[in-house]
């Protein structure tokens, strides 16, 4: 029996929480509590990140991506890791988006629109689990205000909102609408890893937060009902596309991503080198290493820059840079066609490895 440590607030429970699920495996959910966080998480991982995840065998994993990576080791049914290598790439491409760009809007819809005092009592659930609702708002708000906090950090500002509201609704929903008007899941009948990296922000923040969630539901209800979709407990066991098939309607995000999101993961690599440089002495790498410019809708910004990018960019390269000439002569003009082929040359000097769940140079 497998324990999942971690809250329906929480973005990346909301992604582990539909992976367990679907892989059908036995598991309790245990509230993430400031208790549960003192005794249980930062004991066993050494930080105090969610989710968390006790193997049966008593191991404590942390970090989604590799929870998963254990889980598919250990259990090969209902693979959630497509064989084909376009189908592989593009649901790596979309786990990244998912984990690390679409926490953008997730951040700026759950904390600059009217989800109050919801989330006051979700926080303090997490708290005061078990006390009156006019406790939990109390210590939920002052929760709260530390969380709402990462919104600037994040580069969501008075000047940045418009750009990333017009984006949010205009390209991200209404591409994903269109797409699940036709598919079950990204590339067809059973989900990805790529689906799983946008249920985080599409649950929890997303779709569950009072805001967001009428306005999905409202212009984008095919989003909507995926969501629900991916939240089901015994989903048949559906196909992947044929011959290796990229739907058209996914092609508007991929040239979209490749369009924002890498220059950002670029920048990123070039940033932590040259703290590498500054800092020859330190062995653990922090969280954010200065800042960098960003883009949504041709609107630039300042944001912190996210060690962990890197770490997760290196999962996208490897999994192109890792194909044969046959593979790559096939993947090649699709990612021509996306804009992505010249991203996939990156050579990296400077990897990154996770040592007791905190980020170091490989």
């Amino acid at each position: 029996m497998y324990t999942l440590y971690g809250s329906e607030v929480s973005l990346y429970t909301g992604k582990l929480r539909a992976y367990l699920r679907y892989k059908k495996l036995p598991f309790t959910e245990v509230l993430s509590t400031i208790g549960v966080y003192k005794n249980v998480i930062r004991p066993n991982t050494g930080v105090t990140f969610i989710p968390v995840v006790k193997t049966p065998d008593g191991q404590f994993l942390q970090d989604t991506a590799r929870i998963i990576d254990h889980i598919e080791a250990e259990h090969s049914q209902r693979c959630v890791v497509p064989s084909r290598p376009t189908q592989r790439l593009v649901s790596e491409l979309f786990a990244l988006w998912g984990d690390e760009w679409l926490v953008i809007p997730a951040m700026h819809y759950r904390w600059n629109k009217d989800n109050f005092p919801f989330i006051y009592q979700e926080f303090g659930r997490v708290v005061t689990p078990n006390s009156p609702a006019f406790i939990r708002a109390f210590f939920g708000k002052k929760l709260a205000k530390k969380f709402s906090g990462f919104v600037p950090i994040l580069g969501i500002t008075q000047h940045s909102i418009a750009s990333i509201e017009d984006w949010y609704e205009n390209t991200v929903l209404h591409h994903l609408n269109c797409h699940f008007a036709q598919h079950d899941y990204l590339l067809g009948g059973r989900p990805s890893l790529g689906d799983f990296g946008l249920m985080g922000p599409l649950y929890a923040h997303l779709y569950r937060d009072p805001a967001p969630g009428n306005l999905m539901k409202r212009i984008a209800p095919n989003v909507a009902a995926w969501v629900e979709r991916m939240n089901q407990v015994n989903v048949t066991e559906g196909e992947y596309l044929a011959d290796d098939t990229i739907p058209d309607t996914l092609l508007p995000l991929l040239t979209d991503m490749f369009a924002q999101l890498w220059p950002v993961l670029q920048s990123t690599t070039e940033a932590l080198s040259q703290w590498r440089q500054k800092h020859p002495q330190e062995h653990f790498i922090p969280r954010t290493v200065g800042e960098h410019s960003f883009s949504v809708g041709g609107i630039s910004e300042k944001r912190a820059i996210s060690s962990f990018h890197q770490y997760k960019l290196q999962r996208v390269l490897d999994t192109y840079q890792q194909n044969d000439v046959q593979a790559k002569a096939q993947l090649d003009p699709f990612l021509q066609g996306v804009g992505g082929l010249a991203y996939m040359q990156m050579t990296l000097e400077n990897r990154v490895a996770i040592e007791s769940n905190k980020l170091v140079f490989a």
